[in-house]
């Protein structure tokens, strides 16, 4: 059986090569619980949370970083979103009847997303510090998106297989990093050799075993050659960074005329979360004291 809501990093001893495994069960289902996104959207969007994992794994820092795919075509918008913490989130918007007619797994990223960019956003809890990467959507799925992404940024070589259905996510990574006195006897000959075969043997991956077997039984099937080390593994979960407070800022934004407007038509302004679909509620004393003193008030709740 495979491993659950976790992700595992292993690491080649002879090689300056290392991969990470991820496998979402769980989680995806409370991603996902609050909508019916076609097959093949939901998909997309799968392989879009597990890239994000992946991505983030492989970098050290306290914040979010996303991933986020926009275009002109059925799917204007996804985007999915992974903490420091491996907490994942997600969204897709698109027109009505998009993708409807794709079976699940079928569509080509383009003829979702259309003519658009991917862009990798790391955006650090101190806030200036801000990293972001675009390149435009190309290829079959979104993993050939990613190879131009890594191809034409400053990031180490990078190669990632992502599988998504209704039941799971699951992802694979593999990555080769600089030589350094740990592999002092390795030549750079070598090292490039390594890196194109253990690629090569990657690509015999498939999405059936990505999504079955266990992480230690992924390695040994592809790398019974290699001398591999396999890490305990780290739990993923969804998490959603939605509050109230986050609303309030929101309604401010919107202004006092618009929220007064909304609150005149319904008797109550009630703002629901896209990403996990919580409901805020604000009555008119929550209103008056939001744009008087610019905090809301304790009275006011939230819904799921």
């Amino acid at each position: 059986m495979h491993d659950r809501d976790c992700l595992h990093r292993f690491m080649f001893e002879q090689y300056p090569i290392r991969g990470h495994l991820v496998h979402l069960d769980a989680a995806w289902a409370a991603l996902i619980e609050h909508r019916e996104y076609p097959p093949a959207i939901r998909d997309t969007l799968g392989e879009a949370v597990a890239a994000s994992l992946l991505l983030a794994a492989t970098i050290k820092f306290e914040g979010v970083l996303s991933l986020q795919l926009q275009g002109d075509g059925p799917v204007h918008l996804l985007l999915a979103q992974c903490s420091s913490g491996l907490g994942v989130r997600g969204l897709a918007r698109y027109k009505e009847g998009a993708a409807t007619d794709a079976g699940a797994g079928s569509a080509r990223i383009v003829d979702l997303i259309g003519a658009g960019n991917l862009t990798v956003t790391l955006e650090t809890a101190d806030g200036p510090q801000r990293y972001q990467g675009i390149v435009p959507i190309a290829g079959q799925r979104l993993a050939d998106s990613l190879q131009v992404y890594f191809e034409n940024s400053e990031q180490l070589p990078t190669r990632l297989w992502l599988h998504a259905d209704a039941s799971g996510v699951s992802g694979m990574l593999l990555q080769k990093l600089p030589l350094t006195d740990a592999h002092s006897g390795v030549d750079a000959t070598a090292v490039e050799d390594a890196w194109r075969r253990v690629q090569l043997i990657g690509e015999t991956l498939t999405p059936e075993e990505l999504r079955t077997l266990g992480d230690a039984e992924i390695l040994h099937r592809l790398f019974n050659e290699d001398d591999v080390r396999l890490f305990e593994p780290a739990p993923v979960y969804f998490r959603c960074r939605c509050s109230r407070e986050r609303v309030v800022g929101m309604l401010q934004s919107l202004g006092e005329t618009e929220t007064r407007s909304i609150l005149a038509e319904r008797g109550e302004v009630e703002v629901h979360c896209d990403f996990c679909n919580r409901g805020y509620v604000f009555d008119a004393v929550d209103v008056a004291q939001l744009f008087n003193a610019g905090v809301a008030s304790d009275s006011g709740s939230s819904v799921h």
